[in-house]
């Protein structure tokens, strides 16, 4: 932290200026003319945990994403497929078991396993070569969405929240005042903030197992240099086909978190490989901390650009990716090699 002030002290004063004001607008009782400038408390707030909330969302299909495409230079654009089938097969399991749990398990093994059968049968025949890696991808996300399409049809499901995250919560923010000085607190989704823990929680796993343990240097070097490795004995292979299906299994674990608090339907998949893709261009190839940040940025992006400007909300995520590619190519956080 020290050596970023140093080396960027605008910036740094810039980051110091931004959190304080948003602070500033989460704590303080607005007065009338900030709800002219901003709208109501409660909306921007609102939109301003939604948004984190499904920054959650994005970093945990775009943790594996950026394991399977930034860690292993492995381009595979039928990750939002792996997203949409885990969430379809949560969604059965759950109906059938009547545990969120059984459905978060389930379709995380399913989709690993589907994982290794891709990196077996397709990624071992073609590395190194990106655009056969990107267009046979492509056409297997085609094969996967007509399947599911065929499969579940053209319906909307929702997995089931279980009981002990239903509701809302209290959270320690004030939206408004009454006439006679009450504070009005701000009530949110409890299931919300379970899931944002719980890729909080997943993702400093995640950074400890890639940067302190023997399986994460087994990684970085057989990426480094896989000749070598494979020289001591390791069997670089089967440690690429684990990471495959870690990976895999992350996105369908999120077809069911994203399933629990949105929907699951045709086209799902398509939108979540866009989002992970500029939340990994974002925030940086290969590097946990970066698909965290790229998450949260597009996140909340995303959801003050529905609320305040929705006609270009579309755009504006693409806005920031064109942005950071301009002023720094390789992400704000790339794991530097």
């Amino acid at each position: 932290m020290s050596d970023f002030i140093a080396r960027r002290p605008v910036w740094s004063l810039v980051i110091l200026i931004a959190i304080a004001l948003l602070a500033f607008l989460i704590f303080a009782v607005w007065t009338p003319w900030m709800e002219l400038t901003f709208g109501r408390k409660r909306v921007f707030l609102s939109a301003l945990f939604n948004g984190i909330t499904l920054g959650g969302l994005y970093f945990l299909v775009a943790s594996g994403f950026t394991l399977i495409f930034g860690l292993m230079r492995n381009v595979n654009l039928a990750h939002g497929s792996l997203y949409l089938f885990g969430g379809y097969v949560g969604y059965s399991i759950g109906n059938l078991t009547g545990s969120w749990f059984a459905a978060l398990i389930g379709a995380f093994v399913i989709v690993a396993l589907a994982g290794i059968l891709m990196q077996v049968l397709l990624f071992r025949w073609m590395e190194g070569q990106d655009l056969r890696q990107t267009l046979v991808t492509i056409g297997l996300s085609i094969i996967v969405a007509d399947l599911l399409l065929w499969g579940y049809g053209g319906d909307t499901f929702q997995v089931t929240t279980p009981d002990w995250l239903s509701g809302p919560v209290q959270l320690p923010f004030i939206v408004a005042l009454r006439s006679n000085g009450e504070a009005v607190m701000m009530m949110y989704p409890l299931v919300r903030i379970a899931i944002l823990v719980g890729a909080i929680i997943l993702g400093v796993a995640m950074w400890l197992a890639l940067n302190r343990t023997r399986i994460g240097m087994l990684v970085r070097a057989g990426v480094d240099d896989r000749d070598m490795l494979s020289a001591t004995g390791v069997r670089v292979q089967l440690v690429f086909i684990m990471v495959f299906a870690f990976g895999a299994g992350l996105a369908g674990l999120a077809g069911v978190v994203g399933g629990t608090f949105q929907s699951l339907q045709p086209g799902e998949d398509t939108k979540i490989l866009l989002s992970s893709l500029v939340v990994v261009i974002v925030g940086g190839m290969g590097s946990i901390p970066g698909a965290a940040m790229g998450a949260l940025i597009v996140g909340i992006a995303e959801q003050f650009g529905s609320v305040y400007m929705p006609t270009y909300a579309v755009m504006l995520t693409f806005v920031i990716m064109v942005v950071v590619l301009a002023i720094r190519p390789q992400g704000l956080a790339a794991v530097r090699r």
